[in-house]
């Protein structure tokens, strides 16, 4: 694929995903449900005013009491006919996230891990929980949730020629365990269970317990504060009140832009934004 179709493609999929953001934003005011951009699409917004240039997907936060009732109010409804959310409490046994999808369902999207789950184009909810008083305790209460998300990883990524021989070996041994010992779905459901064990109001420390960043996503509950309104694509987005010591606990140096060769995405997927995912023949 050369870099300017990529370059089109990317556009068009972010274009798609600002339109998720958007609803998405307007249907938290309509009911008073508190969010955070986090992760990259913060990073996007402080840096860039919209998406990093190479992104292509993005993220939110929301405290857990807020992440509940969304899910509750979006229970097996749509918003504008348009959006379905798919949480960790999902019925279908490829659903093995432990935080929410917000899905498009006029378009498909398959990531090409080892369990195939077709979709549609999302954005990334993820609860916001508390974690401990003190960083030792933080750590000692993180340990457990950690190992379990590395399991799961382990479960569902596939075996690749571009990893070592010994990687591989170790994936190919997780991956024979039988479901009825170790299931994606269960370790999902155990890690959810994990993370709501605290409130993110009543701890000193929190954040996204299941994000890509591991611990470095831990830290003082009040970095996230009120929620301040940031410029996206020409947006208007939720953010944390101290979105700086936010990025700067996770990226470090976040101003400075990573060298030309990490400038990709890094996801592998199948996309087709015409697609409508329920009716996606599954011939690919």
């Amino acid at each position: 694929m050369n870099s300017e179709y990529y370059s089109n493609e990317t556009k068009k999929l972010q274009k798609r995903i600002c339109m998720i953001l958007s609803d998405f934003h307007d249907f938290c005011v309509e009911n008073n449900l508190q969010y955070y951009a986090i992760g990259g699409t913060l990073l996007g917004a402080m840096r860039h005013h919209g998406f990093i240039p190479w992104d292509d997907d993005a993220d939110v936060g929301m405290p857990r009491e807020d992440f509940n009732r969304l899910c509750e109010l979006l229970n097996g409804k749509k918003i504008k006919n348009q959006y379905l959310l798919e949480s960790p409490l999902s019925p279908d046994k490829k659903y093995t996230f432990p935080y929410c999808k917000l899905y498009d369902t006029k378009t498909t999207l398959i990531e090409n891990t080892r369990i195939k789950l077709v979709r549609g184009v999302y954005i990334d909810i993820f609860p916001l929980d508390g974690l401990g008083n003190t960083k030792e305790e933080c750590k000692k209460n993180y340990k457990r949730i950690n190992s379990k998300l590395n399991l799961l990883q382990m479960r569902k990524i596939k075996i690749s020629p571009t990893r070592s021989f010994v990687k591989n070996a170790v994936l190919w041994g997780v991956q024979k365990i039988p479901d009825k010992i170790v299931s994606e779905k269960r370790l999902s459901t155990e890690i959810n269970q994990l993370c709501e064990s605290k409130s993110i109001y009543d701890y000193k420390f929190g954040g996204n317990l299941v994000g890509a960043w591991g611990f470095r996503e831990i830290m003082e509950a009040d970095i996230f504060g009120t929620p301040q309104l940031y410029d996206f694509e020409g947006l208007k987005i939720y953010g944390p009140e101290k979105a700086e010591v936010l990025l700067s606990n996770i990226y470090g140096d976040w101003k400075q832009l990573p060298p030309k060769e990490k400038q990709v995405s890094h996801h592998d997927r199948y996309l087709n934004l015409n697609v409508p995912y329920e009716e996606f023949n599954d011939s690919i």
